[in-house]
């Protein structure tokens, strides 16, 4: 048997899978997010810890846990986690959703060997303007730091006692020569670090450590292996089986992403794809990245006061869509625009507007901001044939439909069961653990397929062009 824990935003999510890779456990133990100021966003690590404790613990008293070869490991990507020279934790992790390194970014940015050797523009999202925030504004603390680890990897140093990060979450930090697959000593010095600071690199199908003794006595397991995994979206990929050219993925979860597999390093930073290393041995994937997609339908749900499925739930069939809009930057955006400072915006309002227009707004909003990530990816060249939909968000039928019909693809929905990034890190670590390959990682069966509405496709693409004209628009206004 093989297990896979996820770490996510509202929570980590552990399952475990046998030889055929049936699921034949799952735990999860929730997580919270703290904003102690405006565009900030932070976890306390021991809060990983403890969840993770919660979740082994869970499972070590659904399964035989002696039967266990493998862990792999997922989790939220660009988590700036710092330690001190004695592994303890010098300040709450600063997420991927944390837009306060704003400028530091855009100082990064300007350098260009930053766009040349990570293939990506300089985010304020990602790891190492995080830390040059940190150097400028708490140097008292940037100066204790002996290493940066990923949110996953902390996880990884708590299970193995291994300082280990793989290439799929490393290409997300602006330090990885993504082409290279390899820390470059430039990018790491210009944000005042050197490699000792780094974690060793691995792939994410390698062995990365051993589950350590005293953790492995406590859930009654043998000598256990654990695989560097993957990136959230990566270990995603993995577990849904899109590792070859022509696959992709649609993403609603918290935040919303379009993920395309490639088997060469094709960057294009200035379209704000960001082009990562895949979680496999000489792979690549490109990105469009939007920051709230459910996200922003459960904050519309709180404002509204109802539950977000009861929101959806009463849509009926896909419709043509309003004048009214809404653009769901609540955090900024990453892909096309790269805009830390662009707020959210209902327009076009009326007295005819109600709660069920609303909800179809936020929607097709989030419709339209993957639609960008569709122009900006295809434009790279990057085939999209055929794209599975996956995440909490696939469950509204309005939505998923939005989606198709406004990219003019069917979207494949999976079968019951979780094939997410939990699944594709127990995939890694059965690969860690047996020496397997990619034939692996197939795709899931699909329960069905939603096409586009055909008559609806012209309607679509004319409210995308009102969209982003709107974003145009309300820029000034940040």
């Amino acid at each position: 048997m093989y297990i896979g824990l996820d770490l996510g935003t509202s929570g980590l999510k552990g399952i475990v899978i046998d030889d055929a890779q049936a699921v034949v456990a799952e735990a999860v133990a929730p997580l919270t997010v703290q904003r102690p100021h405006d565009g900030w966003s932070e976890q306390d690590p021991a809060a990983w810890v403890a969840a993770a404790e919660a979740v082994m613990d869970s499972l070590a008293g659904q399964v035989d846990m002696a039967a266990v070869r493998g862990i792999g490991l997922s989790g939220h990507m660009h988590g700036a986690t710092l330690l001190d020279a004695a592994d303890a934790v010098l300040r709450p992790c600063i997420l991927w959703n944390d837009t306060r390194s704003a400028r530091e970014a855009a100082v990064l940015d300007d350098n260009p060997d930053f766009r040349r050797l990570t293939g990506n523009i300089v985010f304020p999202g990602f790891t190492a303007p995080k830390v040059a925030w940190v150097r400028n504004h708490e140097p008292d603390l940037f100066a204790k730091i002996a290493k940066v680890l990923l949110p996953k990897d902390y996880l990884r140093l708590w299970l193995t006692g291994e300082h280990v990060a793989e290439m799929s979450d490393a290409a997300g930090t602006s330090w990885l020569d993504v082409g290279a697959r390899d820390w470059s000593d430039d990018l790491l010095a210009a944000t005042g670090l050197d490699r000792d600071a780094m974690p060793r690199l691995v792939e994410g199908s390698d062995v990365s450590g051993k589950v350590r003794p005293a953790l492995a006595s406590r859930w009654g397991m043998g000598d256990v292996v654990v695989a560097g995994g993957g990136g959230d979206n990566a270990a995603s990929a993995v577990g849904t089986g899109i590792v070859t050219p022509g696959q992709a993925f649609v993403s609603l979860g918290t935040s919303g992403v379009l993920f395309a597999a490639t088997d060469s390093y094709q960057p294009d930073a200035a379209s704000a794809v960001h082009t990562f290393c895949h979680a496999l041995p000489g792979t690549w994937h490109q990105m469009g990245v939007i920051l709230s997609a459910a996200d922003a339908l459960n904050w519309w749900a709180g404002m509204a006061g109802q539950d977000a499925g009861a929101l959806t739930a009463d849509l009926g069939s896909l419709r043509a869509p309003s004048r009214t809009l809404f653009l769901p930057y609540l955090g900024g955006e990453r892909t096309p625009h790269n805009d830390a400072a662009v707020r959210a915006q209902f327009l076009h309002l009326d007295h005819a507007t109600d709660r069920s227009a609303m909800t179809r707004a936020v929607l097709e909003g989030v419709t339209h901001a993957i639609r960008d990530s569709f122009d900006a990816l295809t434009g790279t060249g990057t085939r999209i044939e055929r794209l599975i939909g996956v995440g909490g968000g696939t469950k509204s039928d309005y939505w998923v439909q939005a989606i198709a019909t406004a990219l003019d693809l069917p979207v494949d929905l999976p079968v019951a069961g979780d094939f997410g990034g939990a699944f594709g890190a127990a995939r890694l670590g059965l690969m860690a653990a047996t020496g397997a390959g990619a034939e692996v990682c197939g795709t899931p069966q699909i329960a069905r397929t939603v096409e586009p509405v055909a008559a609806l496709v012209d309607d679509f693409a004319a409210a995308h062009g009102r969209y982003r004209a709107a974003y145009q628009a309300i820029r000034t206004l940040a």
